[in-house]
C-alpha cells in the first residue's frame, strides 16, 4: 500500500469532480474545488473520519469494499479504478456491476433532444430516456425499476412483439443474448446481472434456446422496424455511442428527413404516450 500517492490520487480526484457530476447543488459559499470530503465520504458510505484520514495518508489499509465505494463515488472509470486499487494494496479484479449513474450532461443532452433517446448499460436496463422514446417503445416511468430492461420486455411480456416486426425481434432477440452474454464475462459477480438470466430463462423457453448457442458479442447497433400502434410502421436509424468509461450506450432513433417514418416521429411529439397506457 503506497499511502502517500493513494492520499494525493484521492484527493485530485475529489477536486477534480463537480458537485453536479454525482448530482448535488452547488451551493452558493462553496470554497473548497471540486466535492467535499463529507460529500465523498457520504457516497462512498463511510464516515468522514476515516476518509478524512485516507485522504491525508495516515489511514488505516482499505478493504476491498472500502476502495470499490471510494471508486463509484468519485466517478471512476476502470483504469482509475484498477489504479486505485493497486495504491491501497490490493489487486483490481472484475469491476462489482455495470455503473446505474448516468452523466449529467448526458441527461442534459437527452432532455434538448428533438428525436428519441435512452442510454442503456451492459445489461439493457434502461437507465435513462426522453419524453419520444417512451412513446416511442414505452412510457418507462410507469413501471417498476427492475422492469425497466429491453430483454425483460422482449422475453418476458408481450410489449415488444406488439411494436416490433417478427423479423426484427428475432435478431434483436439473439443480438442482444449475445450483448448479455458478454456482460456477464464482464461483470460475473454482479447479482443483477445472474437474477436477470435466471428469469430470462425460467420466463422464456425462446430465451434459453438462444442462450444455449453461448454466443458472445458487443452490439453497437440496435436498428429496427418498429410497428407502432397509433402511427404505424417506422423505419427508424439507430444511433449509438457509446460511454466506455460507464459502459453504456446512448441509442438515438432518427428516420431520413422528410420520409414518412420521419412525419411519424414529429406525429409521436404530439401524442407522447397517452394513447399507449389507455385501458
Amino acid at each position: 500500500m503506497d499511502r502517500g500517492q493513494l492520499a494525493e490520487f484521492l484527493r485530485l480526484r475529489r477536486e477534480a469532480l463537480r458537485p453536479a457530476d454525482v448530482g448535488l447543488p452547488a451551493g452558493l459559499r462553496r470554497r473548497t474545488p471540486g466535492l467535499r470530503r463529507e460529500e465523498v465520504a457520504s457516497l462512498a458510505t463511510m464516515s468522514t473520519d476515516y476518509y478524512t484520514r485516507l485522504e491525508q495518508g495516515r489511514g488505516p489499509r482499505p478493504s476491498r469494499a472500502v476502495l470499490t465505494g471510494l471508486a463509484r463515488a468519485l466517478r471512476l472509470s476502470d483504469d482509475e479504478r484498477d489504479h486505485l486499487f493497486r495504491l491501497g494494496g490490493e489487486q483490481p479484479g472484475p469491476p462489482p456491476g455495470p455503473p446505474a449513474d448516468v452523466r449529467t450532461g448526458v441527461l442534459r443532452m437527452l432532455a434538448r433532444l428533438d428525436v428519441p433517446g435512452l442510454v442503456l448499460d451492459a445489461k439493457y436496463d434502461v437507465l435513462a430516456w426522453n419524453p419520444l422514446a417512451a412513446a416511442l417503445i414505452t412510457d418507462f416511468s410507469a413501471l417498476p425499476p427492475r422492469d425497466r430492461n429491453l430483454l425483460r420486455l422482449r422475453f418476458l411480456t408481450d410489449r415488444q412483439t406488439r411494436l416490433f416486426g417478427e423479423d426484427a425481434t428475432r435478431e434483436f432477440a439473439r443480438d442482444a443474448a449475445a450483448d448479455l452474454r458478454a456482460a456477464t464475462s464482464t461483470y460475473p459477480d454482479d447479482p443483477a446481472i445472474a437474477r436477470l438470466v435466471t428469469d430470462l430463462l425460467d420466463g422464456s423457453a425462446e430465451f434459453a434456446a438462444i442462450w444455449a448457442r453461448h454466443e458472445v458479442r458487443r452490439q453497437q447497433t440496435l436498428c429496427q422496424t418498429i410497428f407502432h400502434p397509433e402511427v404505424g410502421r417506422i423505419d427508424v436509424i439507430c444511433e449509438v455511442l457509446v460511454i466506455p468509461e460507464r459502459d453504456q450506450r446512448v441509442v438515438l432513433y432518427t428516420a431520413d428527413p422528410g420520409s414518412p417514418s420521419d412525419q411519424a416521429l414529429r406525429l409521436l411529439e404530439v401524442i407522447g404516450t397517452q394513447e399507449l397506457t389507455r385501458g
